[in-house]
């Protein structure tokens, strides 16, 4: 299987490499938040009393999460693609293992969507006041591919779920606009600002605690109470996402 799944992975890689275009524009709407949203956040920010550097500490954690969330989320386009050109027929007829074809995938979007969040993260160092502690950077940056990991995984099992393109992107819209808005990733929800009715919403939302561990690891906050909650939850999501795609490989495979 680990043989299979590299074959995979590296067929999806050299795919990339050959046409980093899909990769750029990932990047562009978080890029253009950081330059034209982030400036008026930081000065929402310093309204409240905060400082210029806790803004961008706020904002660009969430912009990161906000690329694996919408990056991944729409991978399943390609599977899509593939499907109706007969390559997931041809699939079936090979000896590779079928968990593999997915973890392939999964890994190679995972790993472009963690190389966006540097250039993202590189950006806001040089070109903004971004003070992040490095052991920091590297706990959000696992975090962002286990994020992209599950709605990776996801996207692909929705996508041979559906097979059809006109009711596909339709969920992920209907899907992913309440959970960019109820995740505090464009502004924190807290219980001090937002309506209480709103703040317990945003709870339920699973991609509001993973944003917030986000956050948290950008301050340099490693207490247990602080990244427990949104580490065990992408974990979670992470395992059933993977385990959902891979039976839907098998069974679309058999």
């Amino acid at each position: 299987m680990l043989r299979d799944t590299w074959l995979i992975f590296r067929r999806d890689m050299v795919a990339a490499l050959r046409n980093p275009t899909w990769i750029m524009i990932g990047i562009m709407q978080p890029l253009l938040y950081l330059f034209l949203f982030g400036p008026l956040m930081v000065k929402a920010m310093q309204a409240q009393g905060l400082t210029e550097v806790d803004g961008w500490m706020l904002l660009t954690p969430a912009l990161i999460a906000q690329l694996a969330l919408f990056g991944s989320s729409f991978v399943g386009f390609g599977l899509l693609a593939e499907y109706r050109s007969g390559v997931v027929e041809r699939m079936r007829v090979t000896p590779v293992s079928r968990a593999a074809l997915l973890l392939g995938k999964v890994l190679a979007n995972a790993l472009q969507a963690v190389f966006q969040a540097v250039l993202i993260i590189a950006l806001a160092y040089f070109v903004f006041d971004l003070n992040a502690p490095f052991v920091g950077v590297v706990l959000s940056l696992v975090i962002v591919f286990l994020l992209a990991v599950t709605l990776a995984s996801c996207s692909y099992a929705l996508a041979l779920t559906l097979k059809s393109e006109e009711s596909f992107p339709a969920l992920l819209n209907a899907v992913l606009m309440p959970l960019l808005l109820l995740s505090g990733i464009l502004l924190p929800i807290t219980a001090g600002v937002a309506p209480a009715w709103l703040y317990n919403v945003s709870r339920i939302n699973p991609f509001r605690h993973v944003v917030d561990v986000e956050r948290n690891t950008f301050k340099g906050d490693f207490a247990m109470d602080a990244v427990f909650t949104g580490s065990v939850v992408v974990v979670v999501m992470a395992v059933l996402a993977v385990w959902w795609g891979a039976r839907t490989f098998q069974r679309e495979n058999a």
